[in-house]
């Protein structure tokens, strides 16, 4: 069969592409086209345009950007029916992604989607719209299936991806050696974000509160989807940036400072105290506290259902409030011991049922069906 995808960040890039490698067990025929990264490419997927030309943090600036979306948007709909797919699979980013679907609806195509778009967050109304253009809606967070149930809407729970890559991960054993790193200094971890945008809103204050903490290193998660000399802006003595090692870094944290998104939950499931940030230009922070529904905006404390971590967001995210966290994340026993007690919860909550085969065995047989 042919399937054509679409995942418009990094996180989505991951995802998708071991989304691919499963349906490619189940159809063994499977042929890929898509919209995404090059996880997905490495999967074998015909890549039409990368995620990186696609990458918006913040509604203003989405808003903005409508002249480029609409150049995208039309492009895609011509390759969908050039393509010809025998079905669509939407991957979150539900700005883009919703469009497709209504068009692809209009055509005749069936639709998939794997990762719900976050409208329970802030647009609740697009249930609606979800109902009539999702054939079948695949998700990962179990309190969505219990949201989809108040609109009469039967959703997949197939279990979270992020559970199941932390749980299959081997830490390197030669971490610090090959990364030139002291075994003898404790590590924070600094994950802030993948796009350019959401970076440059976040990363110079990360870094700009090494005083208090000289005992620790402050390795930064660089990603390559960007230039390497741009991460040159944000080196500092006793700062270090490590490309494309996320996962082998945080197994070896002491603590995290993580721009909030699916870092949060990775954090949380290698067992690191962490402190949520998160800012963006003043009008989208604005519109974003408007429509909003939801009292937290990271992951870790959305699953747990209460304050798990601490999120600094916007104007409370600042250097004097970095160092009060991240002190008690580092120093302070009995609020590790708590945070660590909602991380266990969590782990419960989301279980371990290899999300991307389950899914790939479903779509295959509703496919097939």
């Amino acid at each position: 069969m042919k399937y054509y995808l679409i995942a418009g960040e990094r996180s989505g890039d991951f995802h998708a592409a071991n989304l691919m490698r499963s349906l490619r067990e189940q159809d063994p025929e499977a042929e890929f086209r898509c919209w995404g990264g090059d996880m997905m490419q490495e999967a074998g997927g015909t890549l039409v345009h990368h995620y990186q030309e696609m990458a918006i943090m913040g509604f203003w600036e989405a808003a903005t950007s409508i002249l480029k979306f609409r150049g995208y948007l039309r492009e895609c709909q011509k390759d969908l029916l050039a393509y010809k797919p025998d079905v669509v699979i939407l991957v979150d980013y539900a700005g883009f992604n919703m469009r497709v679907a209504k068009f692809a609806k209009a055509a005749g195509l069936k639709v998939f989607y794997y990762i719900s778009p976050k409208i329970w967050a802030w647009n609740q109304g697009r249930v609606q719209q979800v109902k009539q253009l999702v054939d079948k809606m695949f998700v990962i967070l179990p309190f969505e299936e219990e949201f989809y149930q108040r609109f009469d809407y039967k959703v997949d729970y197939i279990g979270n991806p992020t559970a199941d890559a932390v749980a299959e991960f081997q830490p390197s054993t030669d971490f610090y050696e090959r990364n030139n790193l002291d075994p003898q200094r404790p590590i924070i971890a600094v994950l802030p974000g993948s796009r350019k945008q959401e970076i440059e809103e976040m990363l110079y204050e990360m870094v700009a509160i090494l005083p208090p903490f000289l005992d620790y290193q402050f390795i930064v998660a660089g990603v390559d989807n960007l230039d390497p000399n741009y991460y040159a802006n944000f080196e500092r003595n006793n700062v270090r940036i490590l490309f494309d090692q996320t996962y082998d870094l945080l197994a070896h944290a002491t603590a995290a400072l993580v721009t909030s998104g699916t870092a949060t939950l990775e954090t949380a499931l290698f067992d690191v105290p962490q402190v949520v940030c998160y800012r963006t230009s003043a009008v989208s922070y604005a519109i974003g506290k408007a429509v909003i529904k939801v009292p937290h905006i990271s992951l870790v404390n959305l699953i747990a259902g209460r304050e798990v971590v601490k999120e600094l967001i916007q104007g409370d995210f600042n250097a004097r409030n970095l160092v009060t966290e991240l002190k008690k994340v580092t120093a302070d026993e009995q609020f590790i011991a708590q945070q660590k007690a909602g991380y266990a919860q969590i782990r419960e909550k989301l279980g371990q049922q290899r999300a991307a085969n389950k899914a790939a065995k479903l779509m295959v047989e509703y496919l097939k069906g």
